[in-house]
């Protein structure tokens, strides 16, 4: 394995089918040192499997640990349900605007994540709600308000990064006030930039100065930052406004790049160079095949070697995933998994199952 593919593999998170580690991905492990993978409800039996399952992924690892990723938000966006504590939607917490209850769910869904190995989770939605026909966001925003969002975000990236679970907020500079669906079309926000910096992206900030460890991007075009791009792949968006305007120094993570929003347009493997050329560091391609990760892998590789792609902007990805790996998973990653009995003791508990009636409550 040369350096270049190292540094390539550690860029990509990928989804896959079924309850265990399917022989391709191991195989694409051990060709490439990959960055890590994604679950969704498809990976998930029951909380001691997906314990096992985590620690078979965590084997897979060469140099690097890998991330376990998911989406657990709370309410319709929870890949984990009963046994595990079932959360009520993000906009009841932000009925109640309390910090403090934000934070102690934010520990309490650690915990439960921690118990089973998940390491990563792409929370907390940091969009304004929008009245309008939004299908994407909706109750997953806490409020329309931007402070009110911005202190409840920050209040979860702190209690989940306490848990040991690196937070990622999402989708910057913000996805509230769409009027379609990115995973089948694109959208198009038209507010000034002006708008765009007070509200949208006011939450975002406070994530960043919270010190989140990742933000992942919208597959939305803001014509008023960048008129060809939308801002997974905008360089403008990226790597001028996030990275050096807001101060993100985490990982820039891309939501999925098999989304309709950008593969009506131009290939996933397309996609994932200019998502890297634009500042990006972690891309994530969540569907089971093996096929088009590899494929995806191999055209960075081929982008870098035509020129078309800085190596240098490899190195800087590659080198941002160490740090922020070393914040989060620098722990034993070879001890064995939970026991049934260990896992039910820390999930679906009393004390979480009070938390959750407390945010329904409002």
């Amino acid at each position: 394995m040369t350096a270049l593919h190292r540094q390539v593999g550690q860029v990509l998170m990928a989804g896959f089918g079924g309850a265990t580690v399917p022989v391709e991905l191991r195989a694409l492990a051990r060709e490439w040192d990959l960055g890590g993978v994604v679950l969704f409800a498809r990976n998930v039996e029951a909380p001691e499997q997906v314990a096992e399952l985590t620690f078979e992924v965590e084997g897979l690892a060469r140099e690097t640990p890998l991330w376990v990723g998911i989406d657990q938000e709370g309410g319709r966006v929870a890949r984990l349900r009963a046994s595990f504590t079932e959360w009520p939607a993000m906009a009841n917490l932000g009925r109640h605007g309390d910090e403090a209850l934000a934070r102690r769910f934010a520990r309490a869904l650690a915990a439960e994540l921690a118990a089973v190995g998940v390491t990563l989770d792409f929370a907390p939605v940091l969009d304004l709600h929008n009245d309008s026909a939004d299908p994407v966001i909706g109750d997953r925003a806490f409020s329309s308000d931007p402070g009110t969002v911005g202190r409840l975000g920050s209040s979860i990236v702190a209690g989940l990064q306490e848990g040991g679970v690196a937070a990622c907020a999402k989708h910057f500079p913000g996805h509230g006030d769409t009027a379609v669906d990115s995973h089948r079309e694109l959208p198009v926000v038209g507010h000034d930039p002006e708008r765009l910096r007070e509200r949208e992206m006011a939450p975002f900030r406070a994530a960043v100065a919270a010190e989140v460890a990742a933000v992942m991007t919208a597959h939305v075009v803001y014509p008023a930052l960048d008129e060809a791009y939308p801002a997974t792949l905008s360089r403008t968006i990226v790597e001028r406004i996030l990275r050096r305007e807001c101060g993100h120094r985490g990982l820039i993570v891309t939501d999925d790049l098999e989304m309709g929003a950008i593969t009506a347009d131009r290939t996933v493997e397309q996609a994932a160079v200019q998502a890297l050329a634009s500042g990006c560091d972690t891309i994530l391609v969540c569907g089971a095949s093996v096929e088009r990760h590899a494929s995806v892998l191999e055209a960075i590789i081929h982008a870098v070697e035509a020129g078309g792609l800085d190596g240098r902007r490899v190195e800087e990805a590659w080198a941002r995933q160490q740090r922020v790996k070393a914040r989060f998973l620098a722990g034993d990653r070879s001890r064995r998994p939970l026991s049934r009995r260990q896992i039910l003791e820390r999930i679906g508990s009393a004390e979480h199952q009070s938390v959750a009636e407390e945010m329904a409550r409002a």
